[in-house]
């Protein structure tokens, strides 16, 4: 077997080990059984969310066996198609079999990275919230542009985007966003993002064609499922209602719809602007107990989550990752030291590499300055 071969084979092995791991190969067929004999009990759907959680997990478990099954079989194939191959001297077989042994590690490195996404919250859905730092205008048109990123980052996931609120910069961009983002592993994926996002270029602002640098804070916070009780206390929230507004131009939102709900123990605020205020209410209480959520995750948690090691004002000493797109062309996450010069594949939504190094962080238990010392 050629080199390059045997190294993509070696990749390959190693993305199934991390996945026999986490499946735990060795008894996942008794648990599937167990799971399948509670599934036929015909008391299961007296208790209705039991019920779906136990189909939820079985078929979790399912899903995990297929996929470390169907690339054990893939990788051996292959293997022995290449084998073939060189005993008769086909150096067609041999080429297609090394083309599919390529493809194959694409998919085991994926669904590597989609192994680790294996926390409590992981698999929700997630509000996303981006918020202008310091930089005015500038910042604003970079709050947009991170927008942007992450729209077209959930879309390609296939994953559903709705806009809850946002609040329109005064001369360009947005001064903050709010979204949710529904789709399995929505927020295993993206709690990596929460942290400030430095942008440096040469500002379309600036007649004087001067280089300048903007900063964007964003946080990410799981949708509570309906099982999680999360109790608010109605003595401890205020809610009001304000006139909104979108961006500007025809489809200008002027009701007096918008809601806007302080949690006072906290400090915490968040706001939706649909149409319907009673929808408002319903979604920004969502949210609300989805930041109070998160914060209960983070006292439980036993690492330091990078997201609140750069947690603060969206400025200097603060962020987690660079956008230099001059006088040189580079995005560099400052937790992994993971860079890329393809700031236009990134800002275009190819954030899965940015994330994967993250979460592979996250997992080992490094702090940032551990990784940064490698």
């Amino acid at each position: 077997m050629r080199a390059e071969a045997q190294n993509t084979v070696a990749e390959i092995e190693k993305s199934l080990e991390l996945l026999g791991q986490r499946l735990g190969v060795e008894t996942a067929q008794y648990r599937l059984e167990e799971f399948n004999a509670r599934v036929e009990d015909p008391n299961l759907w007296d208790d209705p969310e039991a019920a779906q959680k136990l189909m939820r997990d079985r078929q979790s478990l399912v899903d995990a066996i297929d996929t470390y099954e169907s690339i054990k079989q893939d990788l051996a194939d292959n293997i022995e198609l290449i084998e073939m191959g060189e005993m008769e001297g086909d150096e067609e077989v041999i080429s297609d079999a090394e083309s599919a042994l390529k493809t194959l590690a694409v998919k085991s490195a994926q669904k590597e990275l989609e192994a680790l996404l294996d926390g409590e919250a992981d698999s929700n859905d997630t509000f996303l919230e981006i918020n202008s730092g310091a930089g005015g205008t500038e910042s604003c048109d970079w709050a947009s542009m991170l927008a942007r990123m992450y729209v077209r980052w959930a879309e390609k996931k296939g994953y559903k985007v709705e806009l809850n609120a946002e609040s329109a910069g005064e001369e360009a961009g947005i001064k903050s966003a709010t979204y949710k983002i529904t789709g399995h592993n929505a927020y295993g994926w993206l709690k990596s993002e929460s942290g400030v996002h430095r942008l440096v270029r040469i500002s379309p602002f600036d007649s004087a064609a001067k280089r300048h640098t903007s900063f964007t804070s964003v946080k990410v916070y799981p949708v509570v499922d309906d099982n999680i009780e999360i109790e608010v206390n109605p003595s401890d929230i205020r809610i009001d209602t304000y006139r909104s507004s979108g961006a500007g131009g025809q489809h200008v939102n002027t009701t007096d719809s918008a809601v806007r709900i302080t949690h006072h123990p906290t400090g915490i605020v968040v706001t939706s602007s649909e149409k319907s205020q009673h929808q408002n209410r319903d979604i920004a209480m969502k949210a609300l107990k989805s930041r109070l959520y998160q914060m209960e995750l983070d006292k439980r948690s036993a690492l330091v989550n990078e997201v609140h090691e750069s947690a603060g004002d969206a400025g200097w000493g603060n962020q987690i990752r660079s956008y230099v797109l001059q006088p040189y062309q580079m995005v560099k996450d400052l937790r992994t030291n993971y860079e890329t010069s393809d700031t236009k594949g990134v800002l275009d939504g190819d954030l899965d590499g940015l994330m994967g190094a993250t979460l592979a962080l996250n997992v080992s238990g490094k702090s940032r300055s551990e990784a940064q010392g490698d």
